[in-house]
């Protein structure tokens, strides 16, 4: 299709660049080598000079004086130096992160690249794998990024959704637990602290600490966190598993209330969003709200319409996740 926009844009008069570029420096391309029994770069350079061959008997019009490999040091000597350059400026950072692991070709997937729980390439069940890996800080240009993406004309919705995805820009507060057997204190974060009265549970992902210490105590945590280091994280997979958890058996105190709350472990929190430990509102989150009714846990309203509201709170049935006026809050009511 490339080619066809390519040649079309060509006839209306415009000057068009299209350029080749192979990606073809990485574990794959190594791994693939060693499975013919040939060298990496022996095998990469023949696959593209076939590939080459092929697309010119095809007749596509690419600029073939515009070739580039990732794998020339021509090349890759750009991307070290535009790292060393992000670095200088602070702009990367490392720290450790849950990862989509492929165990064949012993590297990391992006979700997109998981087909039903597989990789893509080599058709191996994805684990969760927890290994230090670089960041760079699009956080700090978030705002720019997300207003920009407005600007662009003729995108398809879909690929701007997931481009806002990728932002992740996400606007809450983290808070400190106290747990109750040893006083170490944990993070939560949370987009609605002002539904914290109505915290019930706390949920952590399977790589938390906290999960790690309840699965040495316990063979059933720990089979539950081993199963989660399989859950797909893609975002359409999250929206629509089924949300499972287990009790890790320890309490946290709810900084307001002194109330124990317990901590469980659940297949729908992360470890690379926030802190990987999230506080439970179920009368005020569907999700949360799910996951406490398969597993009859408290559910507490805090949250009601305002006064004059046509909205009704039936949590029978579902959550209450409009925003209202506080409720069963104390000194906060109103």
């Amino acid at each position: 299709i490339g080619d066809v926009v390519s040649r079309f844009q060509r006839l209306q008069g415009k000057n068009v660049m299209q350029p080749m570029g192979w990606d073809a420096f990485g574990l794959p391309a190594e791994n693939a080598a060693i499975k013919n029994k040939t060298a990496p770069a022996k095998w990469t350079y023949e696959n593209i000079d076939y590939m080459r061959t092929q697309l010119k008997q095809l007749g596509f019009g690419y600029d073939w004086d515009r070739e580039i490999a990732t794998c020339h040091p021509e090349y890759y000597k750009w991307e070290q130096w535009f790292f060393t350059k992000l670095y200088e400026k602070g702009l990367v950072y490392k720290k450790m992160s849950t990862v989509n692991w492929d165990p064949v070709d012993q590297t990391v997937l992006a979700n997109e690249q998981v087909i039903d729980g597989r990789g893509w390439r080599s058709g191996a069940v994805v684990e969760q794998k927890e290994i230090p890996q670089w960041f760079i800080k699009i956080t700090d240009y978030a705002q720019e990024l997300l207003d920009d993406l407005d600007k662009l004309e003729d995108w398809p919705e879909q690929v701007k959704t997931m481009q806002r995805n990728w932002i992740g820009r996400s606007e809450g507060l983290d808070i400190e637990f106290k747990r109750t057997d040893n006083n170490e204190t944990f993070s939560v974060y949370t987009t609605r602290p002002d539904t914290f009265m109505g915290v019930t549970y706390l949920a952590v992902a399977g790589a938390h600490p906290i999960a790690q210490e309840a699965a040495k105590n316990s063979d059933a945590v720990a089979r539950f966190v081993e199963e989660c280091k399989n859950t797909k994280v893609a975002e359409a997979d999250m929206a629509t598993m089924e949300k499972k958890g287990i009790a890790t058996g320890f309490f946290a105190t709810h900084p307001l209330t002194g109330e124990q709350v317990p901590i469980w472990v659940a297949n729908f929190v992360l470890m690379h969003y926030g802190s990987g430990a999230v506080m439970a509102v179920p009368a005020h989150d569907q999700r949360d709200y799910e996951f406490a009714t398969a597993y009859g846990l408290d559910i507490k309203q805090v949250i009601a319409p305002a006064a004059g509201s046509e909205l009704e709170v039936n949590l029978k049935d579902e959550a209450f996740t409009e925003k209202g006026v506080l409720v069963n809050s104390g000194e906060f009511d109103g």
